[in-house]
């Protein structure tokens, strides 16, 4: 590939870090707290792709021989391009059901807050409800939000992927549905469910990791949130 080509594709990447970055298409690749490296990724790049332009003028009238590249290598920004116009979906309910649950335990249980409902992140729930035996729950009305995700026998769970750094490591963390279950689930459908705590727990059928339940007592779908991953359980 010749300068004016790498230049091209470098200046490519870089605006779609920066769109990314600049967006909440970035959510899609990495945690949250990257976004300042993916700006600065960006911005570094259309640096280099203007110092080779530079460097190309600056050093193309003293060239002899000019070697013409096969045009093809020009496919190699299609890639780039498509992660400008096409998106790719957040993992969802089949990577859930076919990954096992990434339950860990929290290095403490701080105190929730006064009020009623009590909103909680889907692995904070999980957590206290395992570890801790649900002692801060208790007698609390709840309310989480998370999508939905079946086992191979239909069983639904509510489910949020968590990320150490990027999509590629997305593990999830499932809690078990019982008590006023909608009668239908469609897989990746997100819901804010109202419920409490339940002593109840399951397996995971993936890798026997611990998934309790939550007693719920009326849910209503919801859209997608903007950041569909949930940073809490490895915070």
């Amino acid at each position: 590939m010749n300068r004016l080509a790498q230049t091209a594709l470098l200046f490519l990447l870089g605006a779609t870090l920066l769109h990314a970055g600049l967006t909440d298409l970035y959510l899609r690749y990495v945690k949250a707290g990257l976004r300042p490296l993916v700006l600065l990724a960006g911005v570094v790049l259309i640096a280099t792709a203007a110092a080779t332009l530079w460097y190309e003028r600056r050093h193309s009238t003293a060239r002899q021989h000019h070697h013409h590249e096969p045009r093809i290598s020009w496919l190699l920004a299609l890639p780039v391009l498509a992660l400008i116009l096409v998106a790719p979906p957040a993992l969802g309910s089949y990577s859930a059901a076919h990954t096992g649950t990434a339950l860990t335990k929290p290095f403490g249980f701080p105190d929730l807050p006064a009020g009623e409902p009590l909103r909680l992140g889907v692995a904070d729930y999980a957590g206290r409800a395992v570890y801790d035996d649900g002692r801060s729950l208790r007698d609390r009305e709840l309310k989480l939000t998370g999508f939905v995700t079946l086992d191979r026998s239909g069983a639904p769970y509510l489910a949020r992927m968590g990320l150490n750094c990027c999509a590629a490591d997305a593990q999830p963390v499932k809690i078990a549905l019982t008590g006023n279950i909608p009668p239908v689930l469609s897989p990746d459908t997100w819901l804010e469910i109202t419920g409490r705590y339940t002593p109840r727990r399951t397996k995971d059928p993936v890798n026997d990791g611990p998934i309790p339940y939550l007693e719920v007592t009326s849910a209503r779908p919801v859209p997608a949130p903007a950041d569909p991953y949930d940073e809490t359980w490895n915070n």
